[in-house]
């Protein structure tokens, strides 16, 4: 075992770990963000086809995450409109890079982040918006100084599962970014390679990485919302 530890360089182990918290970051401000505007804008109107759009939005929770890859790569491949938009912008194809795999935990992570969104402000008393607007608060106000913080909770305990989902996301990002090492290698597709090459003493090493992140953020959703 020391052997096997020693030929285990510093760099080879980190990398993965780096990039997929990286990705995780970057996926869940954007998730985050969007999950929030997204879960107040769906409880605050009533439109035909709601249900059928929130259904769309919790598809990723559901759906095999080849499902996923296979989306995106057709949504953002070479030969779709998107895709060649996005190489014509930036002077490559997005798929195969890093920012493929922030994509795909995004789109996993999503529905988390939503969920928890929702729920929250659907817990708040309407009559302390509507006391907030009759004082001269301004929509965006009242959203920023009462909503959010009355459903705080909830948000942060949505932006946490978010987070670790996407540390956890393997099937989109193998299938959209790719297992490029260095580039596009995270820590569920280095786990997946290593253990399939017998390189075990580094793929334990990566799966008691990811559980300890895993239980770390998990932990701190259960204290932040203990309802849930």
């Amino acid at each position: 075992m020391d052997s096997r530890l020693s030929s285990i360089t510093l760099e080879a182990f980190l990398e993965p770990v780096l990039l997929s918290l990286r990705v995780s970051i970057i996926a869940f401000i954007i998730v985050f963000i969007l999950g929030t505007l997204t879960g107040k804008w769906m409880v605050d109107r009533r439109f035909r086809g709601q249900s059928v759009v929130e259904t769309i939005i919790m598809l990723p929770l559901v759906l095999p995450p080849t499902v996923v890859g296979f989306l995106l790569i057709i949504l953002f491949g070479n030969n779709s409109i998107l895709g060649e938009w996005i190489t014509w912008i930036f002077s490559q194809p997005v798929i195969f890079t890093w920012y493929a795999a922030v994509i795909a935990s995004t789109v996993v992570a999503f529905p988390l982040m939503y969920q928890s969104a929702k729920a929250g402000f659907q817990n708040i008393d309407r009559d302390v918006e509507e006391a907030a607007r009759v004082d001269g608060a301004g929509h965006f106000q009242t959203f920023l100084r009462i909503s959010i913080p009355l459903a705080s909770r909830a948000l942060m305990a949505g932006g946490i599962l978010s987070f670790a989902r996407a540390l956890g996301e393997f099937g989109a990002t193998l299938m959209f970014a790719g297992n490029i090492p260095g580039v596009t290698q995270t820590v569920p597709t280095a786990i997946y390679i290593a253990l399939d090459s017998g390189r075990m003493t580094l793929a334990w090493l990566w799966v008691i990485t990811i559980i300890i992140i895993s239980f770390i953020m998990l932990f701190i959703a259960r204290t932040k919302n203990p309802s849930r």
